[in-house]
């Protein structure tokens, strides 16, 4: 089993620390700075491999580097979808559908100056799959093995020309190489390591990197030489500073410290507006469930219970907590999408139901179910874990539930969450982990956490469900390279997911953010990811 290394993170900065005496900054050459406050509690590493969850690929993955399959950013009224990055093409062999070539764009220079070719390709999945290779890295591997599932060899056919080799057939691989994002082996060699190569980092991407001050801030300076020209960024710099504190956010925007910041506090929505603020929210494929032990001798594992503690919330007045910035969710995806399906359990908010079926399953008074969640401080996709876990704590003492919550920082329970899963010496007397989920592609939204053999580090099924329904329903989706066809099983997943109350459901995410007028040209991208390059701010 892959052992991971625990990440240890500095604690938040306090208000006064962040709004009162910020350090002197280095400034961008010329042009605009865009100053950003991310949800986090430190900054994702710079090595390729960016820590953090998807935060960490939205700030430091790509921004600094390419995939050799990029998503489209550009449009708010249509779904995020894929397009050429590194890789002109993607085909499958009609033959053999395990046999896939991508074909290589010419002309592509790291920020280094050295060739991104086939060559630099391979040297990237080695980094990840050859353990006798240099490159290869426990800390790189944690962060992108269980992204590239499907990966089982690769070849140099020329120099612009690879093949990649599926475990089956699968046609969610295009999704997966999003994950990879491409490293330049000159800067690495030079460096000797991924820990120095972090601290002076070469990729491809709009966006290079000037500056790095651990848990303060990180400058990004403009890739005036970006290969799309329609990308190349508008302003000169990008600063980014963790500040896990929604409340502590919200007022270094207001102080005028911040241009843009990551879910403001829900209680100082009015308060912003008020002061000049724009509050940016829009469709966003991302959901904050729990995610449940369904290890031998869970109370988990009976239905009923399952059933109950979905039935035990008040989807609505969580959203009224958070002054609007999210919606119900009774599913993986929201209603009326493609993957939606039609489930027959009604996930609804109905305490006289929920107790009804924790009594058939035998508890009550007398015998309290009791429970204990895995959270966060914050974090990537994590909204405001703090306040909203204490709802959910209230909702499951009105029907007779206890529930004790486990507060770890982000990355700490990542490191948790991936060393064997609900079965690693970490996860130990855990019932569930409230971890937000991004439901982008295939992979993402499903056949991570429902596959039996999508256990960490190879997936994340951390509760070890294991369903042969699920486990059919998944390999379909895989062989169904015809989107309708994948759509039609998909919706199938989410249905039986629904059917079986798999998860605990609560909201979905709405991506909010707040910016200052003085910040142009945002779009809010149905993805987790957004697009920095068009945005600028006026002085």
């Amino acid at each position: 089993m892959l052992r991971r290394t625990p990440i240890l993170l500095a604690a938040a900065l306090p208000l006064a620390a962040l709004v009162a005496a910020a350090p002197a900054r280095a400034e961008a050459p010329s042009g605009c700075t865009l100053r950003v406050g991310m949800t986090l509690a430190d900054l994702p590493s710079q090595n390729g491999a960016p820590d953090q969850g998807t935060e960490g690929l939205r700030f430091m993955g790509y921004t600094l580097y390419d995939a050799l399959v990029n998503w489209d950013l550009s449009r708010a009224d249509q779904a995020a979808k894929l397009t050429p990055g590194l890789a002109t093409s993607w085909s499958v062999d009609e033959t053999d559908r395990t046999r896939w070539t991508i074909r290589l764009r010419p002309g592509i220079r790291f920020h280094d100056g050295s060739a991104v070719d086939a060559d630099a390709v391979l040297w990237n999945l080695e980094k990840v799959f050859d353990k006798a290779a240099p490159q290869y890295a426990p800390s790189v591997v944690a962060q992108v093995l269980w992204r590239l599932p499907g990966i089982a060899g690769y070849r140099k056919i020329d120099a612009m020309t690879i093949e990649i080799t599926t475990r089956g057939i699968d046609a969610t691989l295009p999704y997966q190489l999003t994950g990879l994002l491409i490293a330049s082996p000159t800067r690495w060699k030079e460096a000797g390591s991924w820990e120095a190569f972090g601290r002076n980092p070469s990729g491809t991407g709009p966006w290079k990197a000037a500056e790095y001050v651990p848990r303060d801030h990180a400058l990004l300076t403009r890739n005036e030489a970006y290969w799309d020209k329609a990308r190349v960024p508008l302003c000169a710099g990008l600063m980014l500073r963790p500040v896990p504190d929604a409340t502590t956010r919200t007022a270094a925007l207001l102080s005028g410290q911040l241009d843009w910041i990551e879910s403001p506090a829900p209680d100082t929505v009015a308060r912003l507006k008020s002061g000049g603020m724009v509050i940016l929210t829009g469709t966003m494929p991302h959901s904050w469930p729990y995610t449940l032990n369904r290890l031998p001798g869970s109370p988990l594992n009976d239905i009923r219970v399952r059933k109950a503690l979905n039935l035990a919330i008040d989807r609505d007045g969580m959203v009224e907590l958070l002054s609007g910035l999210a919606k119900p969710a009774t599913g993986v995806v929201a209603t009326g999408t493609p993957w939606y399906g039609n489930p027959t359990f009604d996930v609804r908010y109905d305490p006289v139901e929920a107790r009804r079926l924790l009594a058939e399953a035998g508890y009550g008074p007398a015998k309290p179910l009791r429970l204990r969640f895995m959270i966060s401080t914050s974090g990537s996709g994590q909204m405001y874990p703090l306040p909203m876990n204490e709802f959910v704590q209230q909702n499951f003492a009105d029907v007779g539930v206890k529930l004790e919550l486990e507060v770890l920082e982000w990355q700490a329970l990542r490191t948790r969450r991936d060393a064997g899963g609900a079965k690693g010496p970490g996860s130990k007397g855990i019932d569930a982990i409230n971890n937000s989920w991004n439901s982008m592609d295939p992979l993402s939204a499903f056949l991570r956490h429902v596959d039996s053999q999508a256990t960490p580090p190879a997936g994340l099924n951390w509760g070890f469900l294991n369903d042969k329904e699920l486990d059919g329903l998944a390999a379909q989706a895989r062989e169904s390279f015809d989107p309708e066809a994948q759509d039609a099983v998909l919706a199938k997943i989410n249905t039986r997911m629904v059917d079986q109350a798999d998860w605990i459901f609560v909201v979905h995410d709405v991506n909010p953010r707040a910016v200052t007028k003085k910040v142009q040209g945002v779009v809010q991208a149905q993805s987790w990811y957004v697009d920095f390059s068009p945005v600028s701010v006026s002085r």
